[in-house]
């Protein structure tokens, strides 16, 4: 299942002993915001149809919240978290995974990674707080089953007249074998 690397003093410490020194420079810098993201990984040659079906319905629920996040923003109108949250879960609930999905699509990002602003929730809370300009949040659909689970993360910004996200879309599972 995937799971968050959380970066502590000592991780910083190897960072910055690392040949990425992008990183360990983002993290060292005082008030930074955290990036939070996810890829799926798959330990062998070819992962089984059922993966690549739940991973690709995955990523049809995050396409969809990010387009109504653009598509809301662009057209200057205002957009509350649990939004989102239903345009990415509708998605998962229409392929027959709703019993498979165990958390929000998403939250703000801060400091400490989890930020106090608008999470895209309306499965654990309605979180009717809207998307401000200049803030940072993530949108991460998972399904979860009990050999196996399925989550894409990306991170977006609110602009004034535009939201990004701000790193690559997983299109495929990794192969790491």
């Amino acid at each position: 299942m995937p799971g968050y690397h959380i970066p502590t003093s000592s991780w910083k410490s190897n960072a910055r002993r690392s040949s990425n020194s992008a990183s360990a420079g983002t993290l060292d810098r005082p008030g930074a915001v955290f990036a939070d993201i996810t890829w799926v990984g798959y330990t062998g040659r070819r992962p089984a149809d059922r993966h690549v079906k739940a991973f690709e319905a995955a990523c049809a629920a995050r396409d969809a919240a990010i387009a109504l996040v653009q598509r809301a923003i662009g057209a200057g109108q205002e957009l509350r978290g649990w939004q989102v949250d239903r345009a990415a879960s509708s998605v998962l609930r229409s392929a027959g995974y709703g019993d498979r999905i165990l958390h929000r699509t998403g939250h703000s990002l801060g400091e400490d990674v989890h930020g106090a602003g608008v999470n895209m929730d309306d499965y654990e809370t309605h979180d009717d707080r809207r998307l401000l300009t200049g803030t940072g949040f993530t949108i991460e659909p998972g399904l979860y089953f009990d050999d196996f689970g399925v989550r894409t993360e990306i991170n977006m910004i609110v602009s004034a007249r535009e939201a990004v996200v701000t790193g690559p879309l997983q299109t495929g599972i990794v192969a790491l074998a």
